[in-house]
């Protein structure tokens, strides 16, 4: 394919980044949205494009069909490829993306962190075996537990039952009282109101734990069952698949390469949402997980800015800054408990990838030190896993973002000219 070049590049084509291609196009600019999944629609719209079944995601999809901005899907991002470019990937097909403004929109995933069992087969990430099972995954039948905290472990469960899975529990690390502080702050909030009523009628009949956290999973092939504690007392529950996700956290790897300031684990940008680097603005779950309407908003800022239409811009802050009040009380009420970090034992492995077990880790006094003496993080997810559970377990900075960024063949990237 040959070099492709464009006024306004965005990268990642969930909420935020069509919503700020859209606005790109609509202004003038031509606009390109690259993911490197199959369709537009990131992870929390995935085969909405077929057939929706959510008002937001068709009115967003359409809007992207109808404007002008050329959208490139199976395309991954290797390297920056000096000022102004982008090395991309498709199909082992390298060429280069060039921009005068570049849009970050590269959205967040699961936090998962480590506990006895947690690498036995059908231990998955909650938004994980969503993904599988819209994919086609058989789930009619088999029991799940859904385990860990935020939201999406009602949205996911819900999902499951509805595709014939039998949801025995849903486990949510959150303590009672900070939930019920949450659930009156949405008295404020209509809509979020009434999705939250929704979902916790699709879900009667299934037991919802709060303060209630896996303390280990067991198995010998694959899961047979798993351990739960609230604190006081613990219990074994059967199921064939745990779904467990504590939280997001956002994806880092390509504004760091490109060198904007990172601050409290989320992209630093100011009001017109541009980073540290001048000509690259961020967007959605990259400047901290908020939810989707921050992400449309944070979006339609960028796009709009991107193409000097500022007082469309300017329009949006009062709805940006209304779904930042949510993402501090979700921040809030979901923020992990201490007890989490007891869980890992000497030997659970804290890498998968370079089966690194805890004990070998806490000899060192910093990901750098750990990463040179055991090889964490230098496996094929680069730290994406263990990364964030370090941070979370032993307080570590994750540092030292170098390209590639995804693995890729050395020889294809030798032999480009």
């Amino acid at each position: 394919m040959p070099d492709k070049t464009f006024e306004v590049l965005v990268v990642g084509a969930g909420p935020a980044g069509l919503a700020a291609a859209c606005c790109a196009s609509e202004a003038g600019r031509r606009t390109a949205v690259l993911d490197d999944n199959p369709a537009p629609g990131g992870q929390i719209w995935r085969g909405e494009g077929r057939r929706s079944s959510s008002p937001q995601a068709a009115y967003w999809l359409d809007r992207l069909r109808r404007s002008r901005a050329e959208v490139l899907c199976g395309v991954r991002v290797v390297a920056d490829a000096g000022p102004g470019a982008l090395l991309v990937d498709r199909d082992q097909d390298f060429f280069e993306v060039r921009y005068n403004t570049l849009i970050l929109a590269t959205g967040a995933r699961e936090r998962f962190l480590p506990f006895p069992g947690w690498t036995l087969p059908n231990v998955i990430g909650a938004g994980g075996l969503q993904a599988l099972v819209k994919a086609g995954l058989p789930i009619v039948g088999q029991t799940v537990a859904v385990a860990g905290s935020g939201p999406l472990l009602l949205a996911v469960a819900a999902f499951l039952k509805k595709r014939g899975a039998r949801v025995v529990l849903i486990a949510e690390q959150a303590p009672f009282p900070r939930l019920v502080r949450f659930g009156l702050g949405l008295m404020t909030e209509p809509a979020k109101l009434r999705e939250a009523l929704r979902l916790r009628w699709q879900l009667g009949g299934i037991r919802y734990r709060t303060g209630c956290w896996p303390l280990a999973a067991k198995g010998d092939d694959r899961l047979r069952g798993v351990t739960f504690s609230d604190g006081r007392k613990s219990w074994k529950q059967s199921c064939d698949y745990l779904a467990c996700g504590f939280g997001l956290v956002p994806n880092l790897e390509l504004p760091s390469l490109l060198g904007c300031e990172i601050r409290n684990g989320a992209v630093r940008v100011d009001e017109w949402q541009q980073t540290t680097i001048a000509g690259v603005l961020c967007a959605g779950e990259t400047t901290g997980v908020g939810g989707l309407e921050l992400a449309l908003a944070e979006g339609q800022i960028a796009g709009w800015s991107a193409a000097g239409r500022h007082e469309h811009a300017r329009a949006l802050f009062g709805e940006r800054a209304r779904a930042l009040r949510f993402k501090e009380s979700l921040d809030r009420a979901f923020a992990l408990r201490d007890e989490l970090k007891t869980l890992v034992e000497a030997d659970t492995l804290v890498c998968r990838c370079e089966d690194v077990p805890f004990h070998r880790l806490h000899k060192h006094e910093s990901w750098r030190a750990a990463k040179l003496q055991t090889r964490c993080g230098m496996g094929p997810c680069q730290g994406r896993v263990c990364g964030p559970a370090v941070e979370f377990l032993l307080g570590w900075r994750v540092e030292s973002v170098r390209p590639p960024i995804l693995p890729i063949p050395l020889g294809r990237l030798a032999g480009r000219d």
